[in-house]
């Protein structure tokens, strides 16, 4: 409404002086209202679309991805620190419970004296050497790896050849009879038998990855490799072997000659298709070198490909003995992101169109205000404009 037409109402009609004034405040108001319900919407939508966007900053770094996700879920249940401290003590796992200590005590999150000391002397007990003999026996014996002892005799057999020609043979002669066969595993003891001889050729230097087929073997076998990463392993693994040659090879081979045996099988293995494995084989190592066999094997059993596995290892190289407190609470949400992008990206859309309509609420709210103060002064100089111009009049009619 014009200031011209506003001026002919007051002139017409007194009591549109009043209506004007009611709508120029309704429009303030309208703009007030909308200013603060943008801004509470604003201060709800802001701390989310801060976390979103530093998830999405970090969606490729697993160490701080990891981080982000702690300082929510601690943040909301600090207490969930010394529950998991005194399940791994009642399922025996000290190596968990001290990862939890490791974090609690990076987080500065305060335990109870009584359970730092029971956690120090299962660790304690774990690592006495009659239970570290015990379980490099079982290890060399069986195959069968779940802490860094029997890792080590699984690794000390396979070196000899003993675990890996044992597995080829066993599971060669499963094929060759038509029986079912692990081909995962048959792929994996033929990959570590070409590891094993270029880690004599390299004098050790390629025992890291002989360590890692090892590890993925055994996790296998105790059906604590995850579905998705054991799918791409049994792809990969199925490339290596050829099947006819393999099976013309076990079918004279025995665990009792390992040379002729090793000779005849690898002329079906192909070296080349080899890679991925062994690539595997040696971001397996890398987790183990920071986070333990246990740590590698939680991990093993989270991944859904070779993909995950390597984020884990540099996931392991940032936090070290807190890898597994950390895997434990996050699942594989400690490696990716868990929830999509698209969702996230929404978080700060919503931030910013909120912001949007903060600053317009602002601008409307300005305008109108000085338009409010602009015309109150404009009307203020015209009432004193008629009041001089009418002391005017009344002199010159006095004068008169």
């Amino acid at each position: 409404m014009s200031e011209g037409t506003e001026k002919s109402l007051r002139q017409a009609n007194p009591q549109a002086s009043v209506q004007v004034l009611s709508m120029k405040w309704l429009r303030i108001s309208t703009a007030l209202t909308g200013l603060v319900a943008c801004s509470l919407v604003l201060a709800q939508v802001v701390p989310h679309a801060r976390e979103a966007g530093a998830v999405l900053a970090a969606r490729d770094d697993p160490a701080a991805l990891s981080e982000l996700k702690l300082d929510s879920v601690l943040g909301k249940n600090p207490a969930l620190v010394q529950q998991n401290i005194e399940a791994a003590l009642a399922a025996h796992d000290a190596d968990l419970a001290n990862s939890f200590v490791e974090l609690a005590r990076d987080r500065s999150i305060a335990l109870p004296d009584d359970l730092l000391s029971r956690v120090s002397d299962a660790v304690k007990e774990e690592n006495s050497t009659a239970h570290f003999a015990k379980r490099f026996a079982t290890g060399l014996v069986t195959g069968n790896a779940d802490d860094v002892a029997s890792l080590s005799g699984t690794v000390a057999g396979d070196l000899f050849v003993i675990g890996d020609v044992r597995d080829v043979v066993r599971e060669g002669k499963h094929l060759a009879m038509g029986e079912e066969t692990d081909r995962l595993v048959l792929g994996l003891a033929a990959a570590g038998l070409a590891v094993t001889a270029a880690t004599y050729v390299s004098v050790g230097g390629a025992a890291p990855a002989r360590a890692g087929l090892s590890l993925v073997k055994d996790a296998r076998k105790v059906g604590r490799l995850g579905e998705g990463l054991a799918e791409w392993a049994g792809r990969s693994a199925r490339e290596v072997v050829d099947t006819p040659m393999l099976q013309n090879a076990v079918a004279t081979g025995s665990v009792l000659r390992p040379g002729e045996t090793v000779s005849a099988i690898k002329a079906a293995f192909r070296v080349e298709k080899a890679g991925a494995l062994v690539r595997l084989g040696k971001d397996v190592a890398r987790v183990t070198e920071k986070a333990g066999t246990r740590g590698a094997l939680d991990t093993l059993r989270v991944a859904e490909g070779p993909k995950d596995v390597a984020r884990a290892a540099r996931l392991a190289e940032a936090q070290g003995g807190k890898t597994r407190a950390i895997m434990k609470l996050l699942g594989r949400g400690a490696l990716l992101l868990a929830t999509g992008a698209f969702d996230l990206a929404l978080w700060l859309f919503g931030a910013l169109m909120t912001l949007f309509g903060v600053l317009s609420s602002i601008k409307a709210t300005t305008e109108r205000l000085t338009q409010a103060w602009c015309d109150r002064r404009r009307a203020r100089r015209l009432r004193r404009a008629q009041l001089a111009a009418s002391e005017a009049l009344a002199g010159a009619a006095a004068n008169a």
